[in-house]
């Protein structure tokens, strides 16, 4: 390849047939070369879906399949703050929905959205293992509890 067209090609793109050529031979590679590149993108594009389905040699229609089957996949890039909202049992009797609803207002986004500009991503999780401190959110890992709607935007404004 010529040094003009080396400067053309994606760096990930080259780690993506890296991660392909690892897995090619393997069966029920599916799953982890998803991961892989998910975490080399941060999410899915729909062209990297569609490379992994003709190298993998898996239709597009199985592979969109596990990416919406699973949770853990994502189709659309994350804000740089990923909000994690608990609506457990604990944090749902102590008031999470209105800890959600004050988030939603704040940001202007639903669960599974991120904001236009980036900075929030939003996601409802079943539990975040700090049921004493319900009802609980996480930022980035971040855990914050006893939550009440007022506290949101102070909380928010601490995330660029």
């Amino acid at each position: 390849m010529c040094e003009e067209c080396r400067e053309l090609v994606d760096p990930k793109e080259e780690q993506l047939d890296r991660i392909l050529a690892h897995y090619k031979q393997e069966k029920g590679a599916l799953i982890p070369v998803l991961q892989e590149a998910q975490g080399l993108y941060g999410y899915l594009p729909e062209h990297v879906i569609k490379h992994i389905s003709k190298e993998l040699r898996i239709p597009s229609a199985k592979v969109y399949g596990v990416v919406t089957f699973y949770a853990q996949f994502r189709l659309a890039p994350m804000g740089r703050n990923v909000i994690s909202v608990c609506l457990g049992t604990a944090c749902h009797v102590r008031g999470g929905a209105k800890v959600l609803e004050a988030i939603e207002k704040n940001t202007k986004i639903k669960d599974g959205q991120t904001t236009e500009d980036g900075r929030f991503t939003l996601e409802i999780v079943n539990c975040i293992g700090a049921c004493g401190l319900a009802p609980v959110m996480s930022i980035n890992g971040n855990v914050h509890g006893r939550l009440n709607a007022d506290q949101i935007p102070g909380i928010l404004a601490e995330y660029k």
